[in-house]
């Protein structure tokens, strides 16, 4: 007994310590963040055991099959590229310089004054999302009149934090009309008309994320002349070039006509969805100034600026988007290959309302085929959401937005007759 009262005092500074250091963690303060929605709605999926189960959330491509696809072009870049052994060397801080001026072009097209002319600068970036924070990092250094940040309502969900923990201030104008599942277009101009004056302001160029609703060509118009008018600074976040409509010219005219009215826009690019590189975070940031010069100044700053991030981006993906982008076989390819994938998402959509009227559903659907691009806003409300996770092993986020791009033939009749039972 004497030994084993022996063995518990010495052990007791012991664990007392351990408690101690504990308590005085560095990191005791940190709480539990909340999941983020589109995972949390996979992992529920993936827990599932029904053979019938559908997963809507995902933001990426899958072939009829329900399969993830990669390009036939893309594989052919990668082979070109393997069979030039080269080397794996650091790229300069600006990226691929193959890859950034292609960008460019195809954003703004090869006939386009300000590309001729070189007043513009284009970095690579980190897919999508790190193109947009190079930017949003850009905003907070070098802008001279405010930094308030104007996000349609609703917008990526990534925006926010995005420009917020760039030292943003975020704001909002209205966008989606909630009623009708369509743009608020009155709206949105009313707000816009009210912006102080040379604010920033964020645009989808197409295939609008979450809502799949897009300006027609005719409110373009009025939205650039109303952002001419008001002075602001525009922010273009273009993800789908290609992948909205099937056509690379008609996805990215917005940008175009912005310009061409003299609109010095800020552009961010990705090829994840129109080229299915998601994993090899393909993306280009771009800023339109008002001659050469002034393009080789803001590029000195970008690199300032890139340097400390990240250093400089990575080098496959850029390497097989410029093999696409600047190989003339490749890129017909490229074309016929981003077309058929917009065909297919465009084709499940209309599947999918021909479907529910076969069920017999009396709401009108024609949100479905109005709108564009991988995501559907369906209308559907949270408590239908619910009851199609538990009834049909259906999942989606919460607020009734699908992503089209995990509807194949083989699921939409299950789908329909699933959003049929819970909205009749």
């Amino acid at each position: 007994m004497a030994l084993l009262h022996t063995r518990r005092l010495l052990a007791a500074p012991r664990f007392f310590t351990a408690a101690a250091n504990r308590a005085s963690s560095w990191w005791s303060h940190v709480e539990m963040g909340p999941p983020d929605p589109i995972l949390g709605v996979t992992e529920a999926y993936k827990r599932d055991s029904n053979p019938k189960k559908m997963n809507l959330g995902v933001g990426a491509y899958r072939d009829d099959n329900g399969k993830p696809y990669v390009l036939s072009c893309v594989r052919k870049a990668e082979a070109m590229i393997a069979s030039k052994k080269m080397d794996k060397e650091y790229l300069p801080i600006g990226g691929l310089a193959d890859f950034t001026r292609a960008s460019a072009e195809l954003a703004l097209g090869e006939n386009s004054e300000a590309f001729k002319s070189g007043r513009y600068v284009t970095v690579q970036g980190i897919s999508g999302t790190g193109s947009l924070r190079i930017g949003a990092n850009f905003l907070h250094r070098f802008s001279r009149t405010g930094r308030d940040v104007y996000l349609p309502k609703p917008s990526w969900g990534n925006h926010t934090p995005i420009f917020r923990d760039a030292g943003l201030q975020l704001q909002s104008y209205r966008y989606y009309d909630p009623n009708t599942c369509s743009l608020d277009f009155s709206g949105a101009m009313d707000d816009i008309a009210r912006i102080p004056e040379k604010s920033i302001i964020l645009l989808h160029a197409c295939a609008h994320n979450p809502t799949g609703v897009d300006p027609r060509q005719e409110q373009w118009k009025e939205l650039a002349a109303t952002v001419k008018k008001r002075k602001l600074l525009v922010y273009f976040d273009m993800a789908y070039q290609g992948f909205a409509s099937g056509d690379i010219n008609r996805d990215a005219w917005a940008v175009r006509h912005f310009i061409e009215q003299g609109i010095n826009v800020l552009l961010s690019q990705s090829y994840a969805k129109n080229m299915g590189l998601y994993g090899e975070r393909a993306g280009a940031f771009t800023v339109i100034c008002s001659d050469a010069e002034e393009a080789k100044r803001v590029e000195s700053q970008l690199k300032i600026l890139i340097r400390p991030m990240y250093s400089n981006p990575p080098l496959n993906g850029a390497r097989i988007a410029a093999a696409i982008l600047n190989t003339p076989e490749l890129r017909q390819e490229w074309l016929v290959e981003v077309k058929g994938m917009a065909d297919r998402i465009i084709g499940m959509r209309t599947q999918l309302v021909a479907n529910l009227k076969k069920e017999g559903s009396s709401h009108n659907w024609q949100h479905i085929t109005d709108q564009i691009g991988m995501f559907c806003f369906t209308g559907l409300k949270p408590d239908q959401v619910d009851r199609l996770t538990k009834e049909f092993s259906i999942y989606m986020t919460k607020d009734g937005r699908i992503s089209v791009a995990g509807v194949t033939s083989g699921n939409v009749g299950y789908l329909a007759h699933a959003i049929h039972q819970v909205t009749k």
